[in-house]
Parts: structure tokens; sequence; C-alpha cells
């Protein structure tokens, strides 16, 4: 195990409380990035899979009429966060947009909590399992409070108090809520081909197979319009991983972050982005575009 990783643990375990903030952004852009870009685009898609959820969403029309700004742009303000802080003039002006975005939005605290929910369980889940290395306890943890601590500033109610909280809330949700919908259905077709565009070209055929691998639960596929999960297909994937993270182990820690804020994003902003370029377009006001 290279040098660069054992630093990285060390300071880790030596750090204080008040550190929690750097602990989860140094995981989130540096030590378990990609991994934990995979938990975030599964974490999008679930909410696809609760039928009340899938209706309001599609209701809203963003998904369905541009699938891709929506998606990126759920990423970035959440990115945004972590880069810059909770408490960062940048940060507090994407916790503003959230607010704003979510202010006439229908549903019962229970729903807004489960979505805040999926963007911690689901990728800590996914790095526990496939990452090149777990994540350590004091990592869990910055993220626990990371996400609480936003869900407080976006006033959901009856947040958890560790993440083993908070996964036992998403799950006891799932188990009542999760169902095919035809809302559902309409946003995956939508917003499918967003990752799809980001694999390569051989592996684009099988994308709902992959999927159906990397959710691994036979009730999401089936909520979510893709084919059941087959031994054969995880097999693929658990060894198409486990391979990637051989290599992954002995190559230094990467020096630059997986996201900086402003900087170009896909083909969606080529050249960057400001901050009033975020959300969906009927919240954003006058002086929202022109900042």
């Amino acid at each position: 195990m290279h040098s660069s990783l054992v630093e990285s643990l060390r300071k880790q375990q030596s750090a204080s409380p008040e550190e929690w903030e750097g602990t989860f952004r140094r995981m989130v852009l540096f030590d378990l990035a990609k991994d934990m870009e995979f938990g975030n685009f599964l974490s999008y898609y679930r909410n696809f899979a609760v039928p009340q959820l899938a209706q309001t969403l599609a209701r809203n029309g963003e998904i369905t009429a541009r699938p891709t700004k929506r998606s990126y742009d759920t990423a970035i303000v959440i990115y945004e966060i972590i880069a810059s802080g909770l408490d960062s003039p940048r940060g507090q002006e994407m916790v503003s947009l959230l607010n704003r975005v979510h202010k006439y939005v229908p549903g019962k605290p229970e729903d807004f909590r489960y979505v805040l929910l999926t963007l911690l369980v689901v990728p800590i889940r996914w790095c526990e399992q496939h990452a090149w290395r777990k994540p350590t306890d004091t990592e869990v943890d910055a993220a626990t409070r990371f996400f609480t601590e936003l869900g407080r500033r976006m006033h959901i109610v009856q947040l958890p108090s560790s993440f083993s909280d908070a996964a036992a809330i998403l799950d006891d949700y799932e188990s009542e809520n999760v169902a095919p919908s035809p809302a559902g259905l309409e946003l995956m077709n939508a917003t499918v081909q967003i990752l799809q565009g980001t694999l390569p070209t051989p592996v684009r055929p099988f994308t709902r197979i992959l999927l159906s691998a990397m959710f691994d639960d036979g009730r999401l596929a089936a909520a979510l319009g893709l084919p059941r999960p087959r031994l054969w297909s995880r097999a693929a994937l658990n060894g198409a991983l486990k391979a990637r993270n051989v290599l992954r182990r002995w190559r230094p820690l990467s020096q630059e972050p997986r996201f900086t804020p402003g900087r170009p994003v896909s083909a969606i902003y080529p050249n960057g982005y400001k901050l009033a370029d975020l959300g969906p377009v009927n919240v954003m006001t006058s002086a929202d575009r022109v900042r």
C-alpha cells in the first residue's frame, strides 16, 4: 500500500472533531472520489423508484425536458457545498437554492428526509462494498455529520444521529414505498442515456444490465424497469471492480480534486459555469440570471 494512502489515513485518525468537514471533503474529492460519484449516480436514480417522488419529479417537467442539465446540476450543487463548505458564501448560496427549489414541492417530511439520506447512505454503502478501500469510521461519521448539518439548513426534521440510524431509516422507507410507477419509468427512460454516454462504446448496449447489477436489488430493478439482476452480471461487475481496485491501490493518490467549483463540467458546461446557471429554470429569478 503506497505511503500517501498511509499518510491520508493517519491524518483522519488524528483529526479533531472540528475537522469533520475537511475529512468528508477529502474523501469525496480525492481518496474515494470515483466510487462516491458512482454512489451519487445510484442515489439519483433511486428516487424514481418511489411513486410519490417520481410523480412529483415528472410533474415538474425539468427532468424530462432537460435530463442532462438536471442530472448534472443536482450533482454540482452538492459538490459545490462539499468543496466550498456549508457556511462559505458559495455553500450558503447553494443551500438557498435548494430551499428555494423545494419550497413549493409537495411531500411529507419523511419524503424529503429520504431524498437527503440517499445522498449519505447509498454512496457509503457502495464504497464499503466496492471501493478500492473501505471508508474509515472517521469518514463515515464525517459524512453523516455533513448531511445532518445540510438537513438542518434545509429544515428537514427527525434527522439521524448516526450512520446506522440513517441506514435504518432509508431501509424502512424503501420497504414501505418502493414500487413501479408510470412516472418512475418515464424518468428512468429520460435519464438512463446520461449514464450511457459516460460509458465506453462497447459497454453502452448493456447500460441497463449494468445499472441493475450496480443496484443488486430485484425490487429496485423492477420499480425502475431494469432487468432483474443476474448472477453473471453481478460477477462481471464485481470482477471488473476488483481488477480496478488492485491497480488503484498501488497508484499514488490524486493531487487534483475530482471537482473544482466553476470549472467546466462535461458537455453541459464546457466553458465552466456560474452559480446562477444552476437549478431549474422556473425557480431562477432575474437577479440570479445576471449574477
